[in-house]
């Protein structure tokens, strides 16, 4: 025990990590995810649009599935 004692840092080498606000991180892309949520979801409604243009029972069942993926989903982030 004294062993794994010795290799760990001592707390005054342990840093706190900054708070949100502090940092500028030229990397990291910030204000881009409701451009992303629109466009998932427009490729969403294109696949239905498309498909339908051939199958409407097919569209139906692929609408169905969306629906209850997200209430699923919803279910288990809320649960």
């Amino acid at each position: 025990m004294k062993f794994l004692a010795q290799e760990l840092p001592s707390p005054r080498a342990i840093q706190e990590a900054p708070t949100p606000g502090q940092t500028q991180d030229p990397l990291i892309a910030k204000g881009l995810q409701k451009g992303q949520y629109v466009g998932i979801i427009g490729l969403a409604i294109a696949l239905v649009a498309a498909v339908g243009f051939f199958s409407r029972r097919f569209e139906y069942a692929l609408i169905f599935a969306f629906f209850v993926s997200a209430i699923l989903i919803a279910f288990f982030l809320f649960v």
